[in-house]
C-alpha cells in the first residue's frame, strides 16, 4: 500500500519513517524544497535524534506526485494549514480513500474538530473515510522506539480499525475508540492546560500547583466535552489523561516550554521564536473559549492563559486570580 504523509514536521517525518519500517511505499510531502532536498539527502530530521528506521520514504514538493496512487493519506501540517492542505487534495484526488488526521487542534470561528474540518472541506463522500490518531506520543522518542501507546479513532468501524492495523508495530500500540468527538477535544484542549503547567513551573510554584492544575484542567476539558456530545470516558484515557500527563510534564512539549517562557518574562511572540516551531495550544485556546461561552461552560484555567497571550495579564497574576475564585464542591 502506497501513504501520502502531507507535512515534513517532526511527527509527519517520523509517522513515514514508522510506516516506512512496515515495508509501506511511503510518500512524505512538504513545502520548502531545500528542507525537502535534505530529509531525502540524509534520511534524518534536523531536530530529532540521528536514528536511521529500515525502510525507504520519498520526500517531496510536488502533492500530485505524493498522492498519485495512495491508498490512504496521513496529514501531518498544522491546524492552520488542514484547510487550505486539503483544497488541493481535493482536486487532485476526487474519489475519497482513509485520511487520517494527526494534528491537534479546534478550528478557531467555527469550533470544528479537525476531521469535521476534513469533511468540511472534502465533503461528505469523505465522511465514512476520515479518522484521526490522538495520544501521549514524543516524535523524539517514538523515532527512537521507546514504547508508546495511542488511540485511532474514524466515524466508519471499518476505517478505524484499518488505521490501527497500519500504525500498529513492535513498538507503537494502536488502541481503537470510536469517540471522534472526545478523541479529538482531547488532543487539542490539553494544549492549553500544557502552556498553564509550563507557567507553573516556570513561576517555580512546586509539583503540588502543577498536579493541581493538571487536574483541574482535565476537569475542565471533561466538562467542555460533555457539552459537546463527547464521552466522558474517553477524556480520562490516553487522548485525554494520558495526553495531559505527557505534556504537562516535560520540556519536550512545545506547549509546556511555551508556558515556561512566558512566565520567564517572554512575550508570546519572542517565545514562539526561541521554539521554533507551531505552539497549537495557544490557537486553541481562543477556540476552546469560543466555544466555553457559547456552550456556558466556565474554562478558567484556559481563560488565565488565553489572557496572558493577550496581555491582559502578567503569568503571576494569573495565580493569584485561580486562587480566589469561589471554592465549590468537587464535583467530578
Amino acid at each position: 500500500m502506497k501513504i501520502a504523509v502531507l507535512g515534513a514536521g517532526t511527527w509527519g517525518f517520523c509517522l513515514g519513517a514508522l510506516l516506512a519500517t512496515k515495508g509501506y511505499e511511503v510518500s512524505n510531502w512538504g513545502r520548502q524544497q531545500a528542507f525537502i532536498d535534505e530529509l531525502a539527502r540524509t534520511g534524518q530530521h534536523p531536530k530529532l535524534p540521528p536514528k536511521r528506521l529500515p525502510g525507504k520514504v520519498t520526500y517531496t514538493t510536488d502533492l500530485a506526485a505524493a498522492l498519485d496512487g495512495a491508498e490512504m493519506i496521513v496529514e501531518s501540517v498544522t491546524t492552520k494549514g488542514i484547510r487550505p492542505t486539503l483544497q488541493q487534495v481535493v482536486e487532485l484526488c476526487p474519489v475519497p480513500i482513509p485520511l487520517v488526521i494527526t494534528s491537534k487542534g479546534i478550528e478557531q470561528d467555527t469550533g470544528l474538530i479537525l476531521p469535521d474540518v476534513a469533511i468540511d472541506v472534502l465533503g461528505e463522500p469523505w465522511r465514512n473515510t476520515v479518522g484521526a490518531i490522538s495520544g501521549p506520543s514524543y516524535a523524539q522518542e517514538v523515532i527512537q522506539g521507546s514504547p508508546t501507546s495511542i488511540v485511532a479513532t474514524a466515524y466508519d468501524a471499518k476505517v478505524m480499525m484499518t488505521i490501527c492495523e497500519t500504525f500498529n508495530g513492535k513498538t507503537f500500540r494502536v488502541y481503537p475508540n470510536s469517540d471522534v468527538c472526545g478523541v479529538a477535544f482531547g488532543g487539542a484542549l490539553k494544549n492549553c492546560i500544557a502552556i498553564a503547567c509550563g507557567v507553573s513551573d516556570g513561576l517555580k510554584l512546586g509539583n503540588s500547583s502543577k498536579a493541581a492544575v493538571m487536574t483541574r484542567g482535565l476537569h475542565e476539558m471533561r466538562k467542555l466535552g460533555l457539552a459537546l456530545g463527547c464521552k466522558a470516558e474517553t477524556f480520562y484515557g490516553l487522548s485525554g489523561m494520558g495526553d495531559v500527563f505527557l505534556t504537562c510534564s516535560s520540556v519536550m512539549s512545545r506547549n509546556f516550554r511555551f508556558g515556561y517562557l512566558l512566565a520567564d518574562g517572554y512575550t508570546p511572540e519572542q517565545a514562539r521564536a526561541e521554539i521554533g516551531m507551531v505552539v497549537e495550544g495557544a490557537n486553541t485556546c481562543i477556540a476552546a473559549l469560543q466555544l466555553s461561552r457559547q456552550h456556558n461552560v466556565p474554562m478558567p484555567i484556559t481563560d488565565n492563559v488565553a489572557r496572558i497571550l493577550q496581555g491582559e495579564m502578567k503569568p503571576a497574576e494569573s495565580v493569584a486570580v485561580l486562587m480566589q475564585r469561589t471554592v465549590k464542591e468537587e464535583h467530578l
